[in-house]
């Protein structure tokens, strides 16, 4: 979601977007928030396989959570700051596919569709991401992706 969350050195905070506990996850499995992606935005879980982390960043996109995408990107790719777009409504995801990237796994990649809209305007955003295991407490971590078109 590269496309949309442009790297700044002054970034302004973008306003949050609150998800109640209880209301549906942002990221489409069908299960609350808080038992999805709200417990790794809080810090009480870590995401156990790649696409867990895709679906927990593609909410924390929706919700603008900039410290959790900041958190859970590698270092080595990580930029300074976010500066993540008040006008951008992440409207659904839609995983693709997926390879590597379990339990049993170091690295893996997630193929998806971000669907989106913004000032009247609507599209998709799709991309393949790649995610490895961090040194020493072995957290899945977003890496990169390659933008599709």
């Amino acid at each position: 979601m590269s496309r949309r969350a442009r790297n700044s050195a002054a970034p302004r905070r973008a306003a949050t977007v609150a998800v109640r506990p209880a209301g549906p996850c942002p990221c489409g499995t069908g299960r609350t928030y808080g038992a999805c992606c709200g417990r790794f935005h809080a810090g009480s879980a870590e995401a156990a396989t790649a696409e867990q982390l895709m679906r927990s960043r593609y909410a924390a996109f929706a919700t603008r959570d900039a410290a959790y995408l900041l958190r859970t990107w590698h270092p080595r790719t990580r930029p300074a700051a976010l500066d993540l777009d008040d006008g951008m409504r992440w409207t659904g995801l839609e995983i693709t596919g997926t390879a590597q990237g379990s339990a049993f796994h170091d690295a893996g990649t997630v193929t998806f569709r971000a669907h989106w809209s913004a000032g009247g305007d609507t599209g998709v955003m799709a991309e393949h991401s790649r995610f490895t295991r961090a040194e020493g407490n072995g957290a899945w971590l977003y890496v990169d992706g390659d933008v599709r078109d």
